[in-house]
């Protein structure tokens, strides 16, 4: 993807299957034009906040981020706080994406902002139409306010 393609979706996910499932659905739905997929949080981190290897990234930020909650280097409840503490990234809509049915990681993540809290459902069909409904609301279905015109 080029640095100056916008960004629909970005994808935090450590899981090479559930990624790949992810974005087969979402491909299948017409809706995976832009999406980029990182594998962990401190990726995540260094694409939202242009560091690292993305340093030189033009592009916007993304629309949605699907997060996963159990993610190698850096946690994605960190990640979330991250985002939310940061003014560039604090309105971008996060919808964790995970496996975690816990009341405390639900919990957990309303308090530092997320909009929305999903557990993966096990069935592959299940899944299939849970991210193509995800997809189809976040990115068809949702307004929210064009780049930079959110005042704090």
């Amino acid at each position: 993807m080029e640095h100056s393609t916008p960004v629909d979706i970005l994808l935090v996910e450590d899981n090479p299957t559930d990624a790949e499932l992810v974005l087969r659905v979402l491909s299948k739905n017409n809706l995976a034009n832009n999406v980029v997929w990182v594998k962990d949080g401190k990726e995540a981190l260094e694409f939202l906040f242009r560091l690292g290897n993305y340093a030189a990234r033009t592009n916007s930020m993304p629309r949605v981020v699907f997060l996963d909650l159990q993610l190698p280097k850096v946690s994605g409840l960190e990640v979330l706080q991250q985002m939310r503490d940061n003014e560039d990234t604090r309105t971008i809509p996060v919808v964790v994406l995970t496996s975690s049915k816990e009341e405390r990681d639900i919990a957990a993540s309303y308090r530092l902002g997320v909009n929305s809290f999903v557990s993966k459902p096990v069935a592959f069909d299940d899944l299939n139409n849970t991210v193509a409904e995800l997809g189809h609301y976040w990115l068809l279905v949702n307004k929210t306010p064009a780049q930079g015109g959110i005042s704090p």
